[in-house]
């Protein structure tokens, strides 16, 4: 059985009720570029990033816990210092990954290091 349940979201709305809907849980968070109708993100370094996330999911030791896939939306929106994902969230970079209500969060390069992302999944 799987560890975490996995919550893909588009905009920061969505992610809002994703969080309020498993505020009871342990709450893992990946921020990214939003992707087109090829599945493709107009972040380089989220392309990047992402197969090294999912790697280490396998590393959640926390059982019952949540992982939101939260595209942020389009480069415009994003590169707009007033969206609500910066605002409300202080979220400065994609990809971000974070455990949410933690100061534990790894930013853009460091989404990249295997062993860092290892280690924000099995910190207790």
């Amino acid at each position: 059985m799987a560890r975490y349940e996995e919550i893909n979201v588009s905009g920061f709305e969505a992610f809002n009720q994703a969080v309020k809907q498993h505020k009871d849980k342990a709450i893992f968070a990946y921020f990214t570029g939003s992707k087109d109708a090829a599945g493709r993100s107009w972040c380089p370094d989220c392309v990047l990033a992402e197969p090294v996330v999912r790697e280490g999911l396998k590393h959640i030791k926390e059982e019952g816990c949540v992982f939101i896939y939260c595209q942020v939306g389009e480069k415009p929106y994003w590169k707009d210092p007033n969206n609500e994902f910066r605002k409300n969230l202080k979220i400065t970079a994609v990809p971000t990954l974070l455990k949410y209500g933690t100061p534990h969060k790894l930013v853009e390069s460091e989404c990249l290091q295997a062993n860092l992302v290892e280690m924000l999944f099995s910190d207790d």
